[in-house]
């Protein structure tokens, strides 16, 4: 039956920073795919409004209040999701974020900062996740979210890029080292997705700087959350289950083209504006 590969039926996934944006656009998704799903959040109201869309799917849902820059708080929640539920098969590391600011005007509390968010929390997860995994001998699948900052060079944003690079090469370890436990890791780079904070960086843009925001993706448009979340689905099911290591860009081509953008006069690819 390949369609039922698709599913998960019988899976819980455990989501960092599922309260809004890819996070709870994974988790409703995983729901909608039959697997049950626990939420890791610092934001209650978010999260709790999260976990009952989730029931409304007729799955199991349950949120724990989480600040993910504490990792015993990380490891914590880990263990009651196990615990809850009696199995872990699914981590979706999607806690991050920045803000743009040149590093050599960057204070070290600030960096360090990025650094626990983006890259400390993932690792304090996957090690626990990891662990609950192999315990279980069912195997699992752990999917980083990382970004295409972490594929180029990101001016403003060099400490978060670098988080984002060491994740990308972190997936790829940890393909290795836990394969032979039947755990598939993989990482996915978005690029310009419609998530709150985009729309509100959209909202105080003018049209001629939204305009050629979309030329400069090569589909023309910014992704959807949903186009996220079909993905990570994708990589947890049975269709993905001779995928490990792998690194998908769903950036609507933006890594691809490598600087290549559409003109304004004439719509034709240029690597520079005339």
């Amino acid at each position: 039956m390949i369609e039922q590969k698709i599913r998960l039926d019988g899976k819980v996934a455990f989501i960092t920073a599922g309260a809004n944006g890819i996070g709870a656009g994974a988790a409703i998704n995983i729901a909608r795919f039959g697997g049950d799903v626990a939420i890791a959040d610092i934001d209650v109201k978010r999260g709790e409004h999260v976990a009952e869309a989730i029931r409304a799917l007729g799955r199991r849902a349950l949120f724990i209040e989480t600040n993910v820059f504490d990792t015993a708080q990380i490891e914590h929640a880990v263990a009651r999701t196990a615990e809850h539920f009696g199995r872990l098969d699914i981590l979706v590391n999607n806690a991050g974020g920045t803000r743009r600011k040149p590093f050599v005007d960057q204070p070290e509390r600030s960096w360090r900062r990025v650094i626990d968010l983006n890259f400390v929390s993932m690792l304090a997860a996957t090690q626990s996740a990891a662990k609950a995994m192999i315990s279980s001998g069912n195997g699992g699948t752990i999917i980083n979210i990382a970004s295409s900052e972490g594929l180029r060079a990101a001016p403003g944003y060099a400490v978060y890029a670098a988080c984002k690079a060491g994740m990308v090469s972190f997936t790829r370890t940890m393909a290795l080292e836990l394969a032979e436990h039947g755990i598939r890791v993989h990482v996915l780079a978005p690029d310009m997705i419609d998530t709150e904070g985009l729309r509100a960086v959209s909202a105080i843009a003018s049209a001629e700087e939204n305009a050629a925001r979309d030329r400069y993706i090569p589909l023309q448009r910014v992704g959807e959350v949903d186009e996220i979340a079909d993905v990570i689905v994708f990589l947890a099911s049975g269709m993905a289950s001779y995928l490990t290591g792998v690194m998908i860009p769903v950036d609507g081509g933006t890594i691809a083209s490598s600087g290549w953008t559409r003109t304004e006069a004439s719509g034709d690819w240029s690597l520079y504006n005339r």
